[in-house]
């Protein structure tokens, strides 16, 4: 079992945005690691406390995965955070060599985890 990180930030809290917002980071997951969704047990989400207009789950859901478990949570506050960011955890199960393991951080993201740039999307 791995699991595999990736953030996003949107513009707007609104449920257009983030859905488009994860379904563009999780389908950016699942390209890069080559994963099918027998290959995902769990995705966990935390979100800052500026995004409130829907559950990261429901584009999930949308996406098919209606078998997967799925977690969502307010990430902690830390003055000077980056804000409107969404953050998943991926529990999967597949054979992967751990530094083959692709993590993704899109749009301003990205700045989180400058030591993964060549991993990043803007």
């Amino acid at each position: 079992m791995y699991t595999i990180r990736g953030a996003i930030t949107v513009e707007k809290n609104k449920e257009k945005d983030i859905n488009e917002a994860v379904k563009t980071m999780l389908k950016t997951i699942i390209e890069k690691n080559n994963l099918h969704k027998k290959d995902i047990i769990n995705f966990t989400f935390s979100t800052t406390d500026d995004l409130d207009a829907v559950y990261p789950g429901k584009a999930v859901r949308e996406m098919g995965f209606t078998q997967t478990t799925i977690m969502c949570l307010q990430e902690m506050y830390v003055d000077n955070s980056l804000s409107k960011c969404i953050r998943v955890l991926l529990y999967i199960n597949k054979n992967l060599e751990k530094d083959k393991v692709k993590h993704i951080y899109l749009k301003k993201a990205a700045k989180l985890r400058k030591d993964l740039n060549f991993l990043s999307e803007e």
